[in-house]
């Protein structure tokens, strides 16, 4: 049956960022144990193992480390899920150089990383699939995100570029994702004329939930998207600007 194509099952998987927010055993990785171990009883008691390490993901070793964690604890590694990343939005005289380097390091040198210590762990078994968290902001335009949009469109070609590095044992994707409703949207979602706002700016009227991006990076992981790769799926509502206006004013 053609679900039985979703199904990743008795593949191992590195998801980072996980603290928050695939039928694989997985392991797991960010900064905050509390939250990791939170997940891991979500995944145990879907029947599958995972494995927790707390880890500060800016380092670009301790994201490296993780392949090797992954292969130690069950002997693999199919699928790599680069979900760290993200960027506080600033005014553009307020992005210094070292801030938009830092940007870039966050979210793309630490894909880089991972990446490319499980690539010789995948070739072992044949192959795999890598999936990076991109958003809208790395297509569309608004004040306050040079730094995030920048590096999201960095990891965005990247994707690209990987992709025919590692054809055609590995597949290399990305999801752009729009506002999703994690607690890193707490301080808007709150406020309910904001949120009304970032609803009505989304050609689907809400802001995403958690859920719809996890489905996504399923069908990526999975054999349904056997025959996809170098691929950018854009998973935000319809949005073709952003839905959030920071007041940023004229110069």
């Amino acid at each position: 049956m053609i679900l039985d194509r979703f199904r990743v099952t008795d593949q191992v998987a590195v998801v980072t960022g996980a603290g928050r927010g695939i039928g694989a055993d997985v392991v797991i990785s960010a900064r905050t144990e509390q939250q990791l171990r939170q997940v891991a009883a979500q995944i145990e008691a879907a029947g599958r193992r995972a494995v927790v390490v707390p880890a500060d993901l800016a380092d670009l070793d301790a994201v490296s480390s993780l392949a090797s964690a992954a292969v130690e604890a069950f002997g693999r590694l199919d699928l790599v899920v680069n979900n760290v990343g993200g960027t506080m939005p600033r005014p553009f005289l307020s992005t210094s150089p070292r801030f938009l380097e830092e940007a870039f390091h966050f979210n793309v040198s630490t894909a880089h990383a991972l990446t490319r210590a499980a690539v010789p762990h995948m070739l072992e078994h044949g192959g795999g699939s890598v999936v990076s968290i991109s958003s809208a902001m790395g297509r569309t335009q608004g004040r306050g995100f040079v730094a995030y949009g920048t590096a999201k469109a960095a990891l965005a070609h990247f994707t690209r570029l990987a992709a025919t590095d590692l054809a055609p044992r590995i597949r290399v994707n990305a999801v752009a994702v729009g506002s999703v409703a994690t607690s890193a949207l707490d301080v808007v979602l709150t406020d309910d004329a904001v949120r009304g706002a970032m609803e009505g700016a989304t050609p689907l009227g809400r802001i995403g939930h958690p859920e719809d991006i996890a489905a996504a990076v399923v069908y990526l992981c999975s054999p349904a998207a056997g025959y996809v790769t170098g691929k950018i799926l854009e998973v935000d509502g319809g949005l073709d600007r952003p839905n959030l206006d920071l007041g940023i004013p004229d110069l």
